[in-house]
């Protein structure tokens, strides 16, 4: 890739992420109407850019663009939901923790049964995979390595939805990763990892190792649950600063 493409690659993936991150603000609400014009005055770039941006936006069923009308903003039932970018977004937003607990809420739903499929269908590789990313969930919870302790529980549920052996569930793994990432990236995260949820994935792995459905749904309600009482706003959790509103441009 070119210098000059790498950089219209970025330049769109920025204008991009800046719509999409007002639009599920709802700085740009549902109804109102963008311009083409508009955009590329606004963020500097070509009217070549600023269609490709809209075409992304109207593929995620935020944006409909009709001649003669303009580029209108869909409301949120429109919205492709499970798409990681808008994911990614909407946890960028002040109503952080409210989504959370939505995310989580989903997770309770399919992650558990995920597990119990896995305990009966993962290969040899794909328990070997996942006794791999606790240990090293282990290793970087003791040195607060958070980016790599990260990457290593990332690994583990995509690795765990791909043993289940189901297409649909294998197909949010990225919607899971970007609920671990925003947890990490937004300070909602300890210093040092929990060391019981670390000792609740060993547990889960184990049990997909000894073929025991059971126990490894158990133990994956049990990571959800966890997690999820990690991110809720409580007085003895207050608000990160990353989660404070954010600054109007």
């Amino acid at each position: 890739m070119s210098q000059s493409t790498r950089g219209t690659t970025e330049r769109h993936d920025e204008v991009l992420a800046a719509i999409g991150r007002h639009i599920v603000s709802g700085a740009h609400p549902a109804g109102s109407v963008l311009t083409l014009d508009a955009i590329c005055t606004d963020h500097g770039v070509s009217r070549t850019v600023a269609r490709e941006v809209i075409k992304v936006l109207e593929s995620m069923g935020l944006v409909e663009s009709r001649r003669r009308v303009g580029i209108t903003i869909q409301p949120r039932t429109r919205w492709s939901v499970f798409d990681p970018r808008l994911i990614r977004w909407r946890l960028d937003g002040a109503d952080r923790s409210d989504f959370l607990t939505t995310l989580s809420e989903l997770r309770r739903g399919f992650e558990p049964v995920a597990a119990a499929l896995a305990a009966e269908r993962a290969d040899e590789e794909q328990c070997r995979i996942l006794a791999a990313a606790v240990s090293d969930m282990s290793v970087h919870g003791r040195t607060g390595d958070l980016e790599s302790y990260l990457l290593a529980d990332k690994v583990f549920h995509r690795t765990l939805l791909e043993a289940s052996g189901n297409e649909m569930f294998r197909s949010l793994a990225d919607v899971v990763g970007e609920v671990l990432a925003g947890r990490t990236h937004h300070g909602m995260m300890p210093t040092s990892p929990n060391p019981a949820a670390i000792a609740l994935h060993d547990d889960v792995a184990r049990a997909i190792r000894l073929r025991d459905p059971k126990a490894a749904e158990a133990s994956m309600r049990e990571i959800i649950t966890e997690a999820a009482a990690a991110v809720a706003p409580s007085p003895t959790r207050p608000l990160a600063a990353s989660e404070a509103p954010p600054i109007a441009p």
